[in-house]
């Protein structure tokens, strides 16, 4: 039949995540349509509901929102199976939804449990879950907050539609400080910076001992493979310009900013430091100005994602 072949398969299969005969399937009952295919795999997929418990959503969107008054700033992540499926309007309204219920919980609690209309986020995922035909999770939530009785003010940024969300909350001397034309630009340039490098840490002294442990074990071993060997004498000098290197590249306040700028002619203006950026808008403002916290989320980030042999089950299809 026309439209049916093994790029098509191969192509419903990358497009749905379905298995090889699904969508060979699905292919022949739409007669090669690979719209109504899809339609076809998703509607199927209601019944399979055991096996979606047990798969892996890794694909899905980083939201993010800032409140009213600047001063609390939110970002969710929320996995779904593919990247088709994460672009359906039912699942990003429910990404919505679930950023509505985490600007209002208590920070740190469980999500999940949550209230969501006359049900929890998680049995909401759950109903989701059924009705997408693939798995459906809320994954983590975090906010930052300019605490009481302190000023500044939070933002928010979100890259890629979704792929990387940042919540990033700066501290101000005065109320006035927060909506400081300088402050404001720096906070946006710095979500930005964030979502480009990601830091690790705000400064080193936030490294842990074990994160510094095995640092210290990789310099170890790039000076011992060094086809050049330096005499061990000599390893603690060169491990400590490493790590001021390290440090250069994971703590935020030691980074330089990959935000460029132009000076009046058009011309770039040499990058700079975080905290001279930081020391720049304090002196506009006319008051101290820091970064409070960050959080940065990266959809998908630490999910192992199953890679399939797609030759071995055209192999298989073709024994069968």
């Amino acid at each position: 039949m026309a439209g049916i072949n093994a790029q098509s398969i191969k192509e419903l299969r990358e497009r749905t995540q379905a298995g090889m005969s699904d969508c060979k399937s699905a292919l022949v009952e739409a007669e090669g349509d690979m719209d109504k295919a899809i339609e076809v795999i998703i509607k199927k997929g209601l019944a399979k509901s055991a096996k979606r418990a047990g798969a892996v959503a890794a694909e899905g969107e980083v939201r993010a929102s800032v409140s009213a008054d600047k001063r609390h700033a939110t970002v969710v992540e929320v996995n779904i199976q593919t990247d088709f499926s994460a672009r359906n309007d039912a699942f990003r309204d429910f990404v919505g939804a679930v950023l509505s219920v985490a600007e209002k919980a208590p920070l740190g609690s469980d999500l999940a449990t949550q209230a969501l209309g006359d049900q929890t986020v998680g049995d909401a995922a759950v109903a989701l879950t059924a009705r997408i035909g693939e798995k459906i999770a809320v994954r983590r939530w975090d906010r930052v907050e300019i605490a009481e009785g302190a000023q500044g003010l939070a933002h928010a940024y979100v890259h890629l539609g979704g792929k990387i969300g940042v919540a990033l909350a700066i501290a101000t001397g005065t109320a006035e400080a927060a909506s400081h034309p300088e402050v404001t630009a720096l906070a946006d340039d710095l979500a930005m910076h964030i979502a480009a490098t990601n830091p690790l840490v705000l400064t080193r002294e936030e490294v842990t001992a074990d994160q510094v442990a095995k640092q210290k074990e990789i310099f170890e071993g790039q000076l011992r493979e060094d086809p050049k060997p330096k005499p061990e004498a000599a390893w603690p000098k060169i491990i400590e310009g490493k790590f001021n290197k390290w440090y250069s590249e994971t703590a935020l306040l030691e980074q330089e900013s990959v935000v460029t700028k132009s000076d009046e002619k058009g011309a770039p203006l040499p990058a700079q430091k975080i905290t001279k950026l930081l020391e720049a808008a304090a002196k506009a403002a006319g008051t101290t100005v820091s970064v409070a916290r960050f959080v940065r989320y990266e959809r998908g980030e630490g999910i192992e994602k199953k890679v399939d042999d797609f030759a071995a089950e055209v192999a298989k299809m073709a024994a069968s």
